[in-house]
């Protein structure tokens, strides 16, 4: 089961992505874009359409300079839009963390209503309301009803706690369609993930980090096979990594965002 963890300069959680894959006995690899366009060396050449799912890791991948996630998009899309709209078509996993889930905003994958691959981004991950760099545990309710492969092994209204870490998280759709899209979004079950308290009631700041639309913190698309979200839950993979893993069982046992991991595995087992 070949995985690829794409990075670029900037990329910062590349290492502990892999590291969540590797312990669930897949075979990640962390790849520089520059080896799926043909600008590397011939032996460190990689074709996508040799692994069974994609994923893009947090960071601020460039500097995060025009907007964040803008120009790594960019690169992936000038050269790869061909083979990522198949890779998504024939159904592999595509899973964006933070700065991944800006790339996929950027590149069109998603929200992906009513196509693949948007010619041009139809949202945006903005500045935080309170124009800074928001870093803590936050607590997430799972609202899918089934469509996203990622959330298989996560009970519908499960809190989970994922730590967050940007600046720029706030989802945003052209204000003259935000309601209608937001909307379409619940309707088709492809809200993932929205920002609650720790009992699991919706809130807003400081418990919602950015301001996003309707305390949105996940969204996938309408095939359910690609997922982006702002929080980390590689950061959340063992027990230990939580701050409350005391009152939650042992320091060796998974955590919260082990689920997200094992049902992309269990789904790649299934399909291939």
């Amino acid at each position: 089961m070949r995985i690829c963890v794409l990075r670029i300069e900037g990329t910062n959680c590349e290492q502990e992505t892999f590291d969540s894959f590797n312990r669930l006995g897949a075979s990640p690899e962390i790849v520089h874009l520059k080896q799926l366009t043909g600008k590397s060396s011939e032996n460190r050449k990689r074709d996508l359409l040799d692994y069974q799912m994609l994923m893009i890791p947090g960071g601020f991948s460039s500097g995060d300079y025009v907007r964040a996630g803008a120009i790594f998009a960019a690169r992936i899309k000038s050269a790869l839009e061909d083979q990522l709209r198949s890779f998504v078509e024939r159904g592999s996993p595509v899973l964006g963390i933070c700065n991944g889930f800006q790339v996929l905003v950027e590149t069109g994958l998603l929200p992906g209503i009513d196509e693949i691959m948007s010619p041009v981004p139809r949202a945006v991950l903005g500045t935080n309301d309170s124009n800074r760099f928001e870093c803590r545990p936050t607590y997430l309710v799972n609202e899918n009803e089934g469509r996203c492969l990622f959330t298989a092994l996560l009970p519908k209204k499960k809190v989970v706690m994922f730590p967050s870490a940007h600046a720029e998280g706030k989802l945003m759709f052209p204000s003259d369609e935000e309601e209608k899209i937001v909307s379409l979004l619940d309707d088709e079950d492809m809200v993932v993930f929205r920002y609650t308290d720790s009992i699991g009631n919706y809130a807003d700041y400081p418990w919602c980090p950015n301001g996003s639309v309707d305390g949105i913190a996940g969204i996938c698309n309408s095939i359910g096979n690609v997922l982006g979200l702002m929080p980390h839950p590689e950061r959340a993979f063992f027990n230990f990594l939580s701050p409350e893993w005391t009152r939650r069982g042992g320091p060796n046992e998974f955590g919260d965002g082990w689920a997200i991991f094992e049902s992309a595995i269990q789904y790649i087992e299934k399909k291939w």
